[in-house]
């Protein structure tokens, strides 16, 4: 049965949106994949390159064995087959940062086979998308054509650095799922610490492959693997932020149901994002991979990798995503939800961890995903550049459990601690912000703000929730300092509730 949420509409009935992405993340490391030559965001132009990259007569590449165990890691973060024998390719097609003519790829025996990803959607429910496989490739170089209204340089520096191809099924729905999908790749890689995840770098894109079918298609696709109840797929490439990727499936979603309603067909073709005009527009027409007249790189012999290793790699990943999320929720009593907007950086997790030591943990949670982020998001900051220390957040939640401070007087108290005035307990006395208990205090305050109200006094009784007005006037006169817990109590005895 077809799921009404993924329907698209048009002017002649429904449709479906079925896509598959192919996401590039450039590897963590600190060489290129064959050569030496170092990897690196803003040195000089070709200045990273050796002579293996540069495409010089018999240059040799070695393999980077770093490269190959982060591909490793990799792979068994996505919970996918790790290929103990693999085998690199010659991709072969001529372009000016393409010094040798070809690029070196995994087509026939990648190193990573299928696996699969659970993704959280924006409802809170899960759903799976299916990796088809991870090969390891070379990246090219750079051309520039805004330095010379004539000519176009060459920038080799990328030329060889390590890529992480990660192809997934036809598993996607909806730009939102698509979108999920590419951050859940991301905070994975980001804890294996195999990419930095850096898309404004060029670090990870995506390339991400639409096609439409007629509502109800999909699902006989799903029962038989019959790939004609699908439609013909054009491929956007190079997509690198999440808006962009959201706002490229939709225009070409609508571009094909266009013209399929209109009696046109689909040219399987490569496409652009433009990001100023919010569409895309035909780049190439799609070659097959026999175009590409792959063949075994007669330098490279096969990858061969033994069992033992593998488990090495595997006994010393890290804590990922999916069992810190359960993890929360289990030893910190939080929800799926709040559990999910913490491990969605591992920052924010680490963060959240320091400060919730011995601590509430759900005021610790809200205090880091509300008022944390909103500062750090409002100074265009990473958790990972976070200025204020867990300790602050830690002590802050602290004051606020033991009645020194209210939640409100908190959130002054913040302020003052994010502008540099010290630790949250400095600053409370400092200021003079302790919290008022002294039941005599709130009292007298209470016995005044009746006295002069009698009228709302006497209409308590036939409105309980008039209570409040009495509450703010308490609240108002102690400057809020006043226990909110006394202040209700003490009113409700005064006023007869």
């Amino acid at each position: 049965m077809t799921d009404n949420s993924k329907l698209i509409q048009g002017r002649t009935g429904a449709w479906e949106i079925v896509m598959g992405l192919e996401i590039h993340a450039q590897v963590a490391s600190n060489a290129k994949l064959f050569s030496g030559a170092a990897v690196g965001f803003g040195a000089g132009p070709n200045e990273q390159v050796s002579l293996v990259d540069a495409g010089f007569p018999g240059m040799l590449p070695t393999l980077n064995k770093y490269c190959v165990e982060q591909a490793v890691k990799s792979g068994l973060g996505l919970r996918a087959e790790i290929n103990l024998k693999s085998q690199f390719d010659r991709k072969n097609y001529f372009y000016p940062d393409l010094p040798t003519g070809y690029q070196i790829s995994q087509l026939y025996h990648p190193i990573v086979g299928e696996g699969v990803v659970e993704v959280e959607a924006e409802d809170g429910s899960f759903f799976n998308v299916g990796i088809e496989r991870l090969h390891l490739e070379q990246d090219a170089g750079k051309l520039i054509h805004d330095l010379s209204p004539t000519e176009s340089y060459v920038d080799l520096n990328r030329a060889g650095t390590a890529l992480m191809e990660i192809v997934s099924r036809p598993d996607i729905r909806t730009p939102e799922e698509a979108v999920a999908y590419v951050k859940k790749i991301r905070t994975i890689l980001i804890y294996l610490g195999t990419c930095d995840g850096d898309m404004e770098k060029g670090n990870l894109r995506a390339d991400v492959n639409v096609s439409v079918c007629r509502a109800g298609n999909y699902g006989k696709f799903k029962e038989t693997g019959d790939f004609s109840f699908l439609g013909t797929r054009c491929e956007i490439k190079n997509v690198n932020s999440f808006r962009f990727i959201s706002q490229a499936i939709q225009y070409e979603a609508r571009r094909q149901i266009e013209i399929l309603e209109d009696g046109g067909s689909i040219t399987q073709e490569t496409r652009l994002f433009d990001a100023v005009k919010g569409e895309t527009r035909s780049m190439r027409s799609k070659e097959e991979a026999q175009d590409y007249r792959y063949f075994p790189d007669p330098d490279l012999l096969p990858l061969v990798l033994e069992q033992a290793w593998i488990d090495e790699i595997k006994a010393g990943l890290p804590e990922l995503p999916d069992d810190k999320r359960r993890r929360f929720m289990s030893e910190y009593g939080l929800s799926q939800y709040d559990a999910g907007v913490l491990i969605s950086e591992q920052a924010k997790a680490d963060y959240f961890e320091a400060a919730a030591k011995g601590r509430d943990a759900k005021l610790v949670s809200n205090w880091v995903t509300n008022e944390v982020s909103a500062r750090l998001a409002a100074e265009s900051k990473d958790f990972s550049d976070n200025p204020l220390p867990a300790a602050h957040v830690a002590q802050l939640v602290e004051l606020i459990e033991t009645n020194v401070i209210s939640s409100k007087i908190a959130k002054e108290v913040f302020d003052h601690v994010w502008n540099g005035e010290g630790s949250p307990a400095e600053v409370v006395e400092k200021h003079g912000l302790k919290q008022v208990t002294d039941t005599g205090a709130i009292e007298k305050a209470v016995d005044e703000i009746i006295a002069a109200n009698p009228d709302k006094a006497a209409a308590v009784a036939e409105k309980p929730q008039a209570i409040g007005w009495f509450v703010g006037q308490v609240m108002k006169a102690t400057g809020g300092k006043a226990n909110p817990a006394a202040v209700n109590d003490i009113l409700k005895s005064k006023l007869g509730l």
